[in-house]
């Protein structure tokens, strides 16, 4: 991409020139009684930009070297077979999640609520990888992972929503046509904030390259940050979390014995008739209808009255994982409710740690440690950066100053343009990080005809952000992902 820096090529020169380092090894796997014989590649990529001086070309300089996992299946017929980029969200987090969690050929044993893993931890074999389907792309952003910027070279430069998807979407551009992979079906696999950058680079990649894609795989979606971010004067969040707050109330026993299904009907009901009704009357509600509304959000929510009532019926999200089970000394998690910590403060507005993050991060941690050097032979002394909260604190949204931060016009077009491009949209009921009510309201809104609203795929798994630490779901999530991809390869 043309850019006016101050870099000559003479300067360039006096640095060392970084070069891929890509190392690749063979491997095997037994998927259903059969061996699947497969090629891993492990290894940074260089980026490269053009550089102008006094407007005439100057040379491609490096700019980042992004760390990529590329998983082959062997005698495979390239052209026919699917290939998934893979990606996290954060943004800051590196593609280790999705990598070791649900889509890798081997795993992190992290373990569950009811059975949580202990330390050193290990890794398993993972029968059920999406590699039995597709090959497999896993990519690191700059600052992720062993992703880094080049000596001279702002790390910042790649840290905002513009300059990540050009950077994902060269990575993915230079691997398809290096591997000779343009004619195979494509897909983009995002979680969290990785959704809304699959949904950008839909768009990106059609307009920049004329990559047409066959599907996205959305796991915990957001598109829409407006739908999720508590700021003033935007109450959409307040009501669109409604259900999920439901759902965790349920799962903590707040609901007694009633189906979760029945929970959920309520709670979606309220939040998207009255509760929006409510908020939007301010002081024109009559006392009547505020007692109504309180009596309504706290039995939904498992939250006492009162409560309700102090917040003004506005029950923020990170508050309600302190507040819901304050009586017995503990938080939910945000990133999968499920979960519960001890809270040495019993004052607090704001929970001191996430239980969801903190039970699995360790596993998934030292797993990947280990399986990089040992398996896939790839040897770095920098640390692995599984997630930046320095990134994702310093990102970068100067394209949507005034506004909610979006990828909703840009996937619409995409798919509009490209009738043919599906969408796999993976919702978790206990996941208070990107609720699923919100997800779907973005879904709806979406400006596409009525006839591509077919396009869109749907599961609902009860387990919270990263869904695929439940067990069951996990065996149901992969089949789930097999099949969509089998379905949108349009072959």
């Amino acid at each position: 991409m043309p850019d006016n820096e101050n870099d000559t090529v003479e300067e360039a020169e006096a640095k060392p020139e970084p070069t891929d380092d890509l190392v690749t090894t063979h491997h095997t796997l037994t998927v259903k009684r059969k061996k699947l014989a497969y090629t891993a590649q492990a290894g940074r990529i260089v980026l490269r930009k053009e550089v102008l001086t006094d407007g005439k070309f100057d040379g491609h300089l490096p700019k980042a070297e992004v760390f990529v996992t590329a998983y082959t299946v062997d005698d495979a017929d390239a052209e026919k077979r699917p290939v998934t980029f893979a990606f996290n969200g954060g943004p800051g987090s590196s593609s280790i999640w999705l990598h070791m969690g649900l889509l890798g050929p081997r795993r992190a044993v992290s373990g569950d609520v009811t059975d949580p893993e202990p330390p050193p931890y290990r890794l398993a074999d993972n029968p059920e990888t999406l590699l039995a389907h597709s090959d497999l792309v896993f990519i690191d952003p700059v600052s992720t992972g062993y992703s880094r910027s080049t000596t001279g070279e702002k790390p910042g430069d790649h840290h905002g929503f513009t300059p990540d998807v050009e950077t994902v979407g060269e990575i993915i551009r230079l691997w398809t046509t290096r591997n000779g992979r343009w004619l195979s079906p494509k897909f983009l696999a995002g979680e969290s904030y990785g959704t809304l950058r699959a949904a950008a680079l839909a768009a990106h990649l059609q307009e920049r390259h004329g990559m047409y894609l066959n599907g996205l795989l959305l796991i915990s979606s957001v598109l829409d940050m407006g739908t999720i971010r508590f700021t003033e004067g935007n109450d959409q969040p307040y009501s669109l979390f409604v259900p999920t707050y439901a759902a965790i109330a349920h799962y903590h026993g707040r609901h007694g014995d009633r189906p979760l299904d029945d929970v959920l009907a309520d709670a979606e009901e309220f939040a998207a008739r009255e509760l929006p009704w409510v908020l939007s009357q301010g002081a024109r509600l009559s006392a009547a209808e505020r007692t109504e509304a309180v009596r309504t959000l706290a039995s939904l929510t498992g939250l006492e009255e009162s409560y309700v009532d102090r917040v003004n019926l506005r029950i923020e999200h990170v508050r309600f994982f302190t507040e819901l089970l304050r009586d017995q000394g503990l938080t939910t998690g945000r990133m999968d409710g499920r979960f519960t910590t001890w809270e040495p403060d019993g004052g607090r507005e704001l929970m001191s740690d996430d239980a969801a993050i903190s039970r699995i991060i360790g596993a998934y941690s030292a797993a990947f440690n280990h399986y990089v050097r040992a398996e896939l032979e790839y040897a770095s002394d920098l640390p692995y950066e599984l997630l930046s909260m320095d990134v994702n604190q310093a990102w970068s949204y100067k394209e949507f100053e005034g506004r909610a931060v979006s990828a909703v016009a840009g996937l619409s077009a995409a798919m509009r343009q490209n009738p043919h491009l599906k969408l796999h949209v993976a919702f978790g009921h206990y996941d208070g990080a990107t609720p699923y009510f919100a997800a779907e309201q973005v879904l709806a809104n979406l400006a596409i005809p009525e006839e591509l609203r077919d396009n869109i795929d749907r599961a609902y798994y009860p387990a919270g952000h990263m869904m695929y630490c439940h067990e069951p779901t996990r065996l149901r999530q992969s089949k789930d992902l097999a099949d969509f991809i089998r379905s949108a390869s349009n072959r």
